[in-house]
């Protein structure tokens, strides 16, 4: 069969298989009188071997050694080729997002385009100071009207990965300023399988103002990571949600953000009602911490942010109490608030 013919039948072209013989990938069998090339069903099929490895992802140096070695194994080479093509799909998945997200921002022309993906790469920059420049920059363009903003999604995706406090206030400073779509990416972090991005994501939350964001962080004081329901209840709690005040009194007795806690608790007693709605849940904890000493003492020292007649009484009761420090605190807050 003639070189012609066999670029027919297999869909490689003539030059190819002259590069292949260069190669000494493959030979034809033989030559026609007049010195032509002639190929075999043989050589047919090695051609077509050729190409099978070819579409593996095989260079065709590594072709030529798959064919030609008789003591060759694959599962090396496979292997390899499986982290080669998980690398390729990894840079190709980076290059989409990153086109989707400059296709997000909708650039008027190229200055545009550059100046989004400069914000882009720096964002992902291993320099927190970059970082940080990038993420006030990101600010700044959501409130003006003559910058192109950076895409919210890629906002978020650096505010759920960065560990330096500075760059993680710069970017919830943007986020809170980004506008629509923000609470939602945020809300899908909490469900993270990372604790370190729950935290992240709450506490970005906490900044984001609007219905939708309070929405979201009202549904995280239902979350099993006492950190996420946390961060959630303060946040809230300095909104004056009163629902918060159960996960408020916790974190006082388990000593996670406790001063914080009280805070938020004395802020929320402006009321008779909440008062006493929050000294009862002080009075029915202290129950429970019978034996945790440094709890029940929390407790106790917490009080004294809660007015009204029912935290005294509560006071007076704790003030004989068996625990001598809780006793004596009980006693030292009595006093503070008899001599106002």
């Amino acid at each position: 069969m003639l070189i012609g013919e066999v670029a027919r039948r297999s869909g490689v072209s003539a030059r190819m298989l002259r590069h292949y013989e260069s190669l000494d990938l493959v030979h034809p069998s033989g030559r026609t009188g007049s010195g032509y090339r002639e190929y075999s069903e043989e050589d047919i099929r090695r051609i077509f071997h050729i190409e099978s490895l070819r579409a593996l992802g095989l260079s065709l140096r590594e072709v030529k050694r798959a064919l030609d070695d008789a003591g060759f194994t694959p599962s090396a080479l496979v292997d390899d080729l499986i982290r080669r093509t998980r690398e390729r799909i990894a840079a190709e998945t980076e290059l989409l997002t990153r086109l989707r997200r400059i296709h997000a921002a909708d650039p008027a022309g190229w200055e545009d385009a550059l100046q989004v993906v400069t914000l882009l790469q720096s964002l992902g920059s291993k320099s927190a100071d970059a970082r940080q420049r990038a993420a006030l920059a990101s600010a700044s363009s959501a409130s003006s009207s003559d910058e192109v903003p950076v895409p919210v999604e890629a906002l978020v995706e650096a505010a759920l990965g960065e560990s330096d406090p500075n760059v993680a206030g710069a970017l919830r400073w943007a986020l809170a300023r980004s506008g629509d779509g923000a609470p939602a990416l945020l809300a899908a972090g909490i469900g993270s399988p990372v604790a370190a991005v729950r935290e992240r994501a709450v506490r970005s939350l906490a900044v984001m103002p609007g219905g939708e964001a309070a929405g979201h962080l009202r549904d995280a004081l239902a979350h099993p990571d006492a950190v996420v329901r946390g961060q959630a209840a303060l946040a809230l709690g300095a909104r004056g949600e009163t629902d918060t005040v159960p996960t408020l009194v916790d974190m006082v007795a388990e000593g996670r953000n406790d001063t914080d806690a009280a805070d938020a608790l004395s802020v929320l007693a402006g009321d008779t009602a909440t008062a006493d709605r929050i000294t009862a849940r002080f009075v029915e904890r202290l129950a429970q911490d019978t034996t945790g000493a440094p709890a029940r003492g929390r407790l106790t020292q917490a009080l004294a942010g809660i007015p009204g007649t029912q935290a005294y009484r509560a006071l007076v009761e704790l003030s004989r109490d068996a625990d001598r420090a809780v006793a004596l605190t009980a006693t030292y807050l009595l006093h503070l608030r008899e001599a106002r």
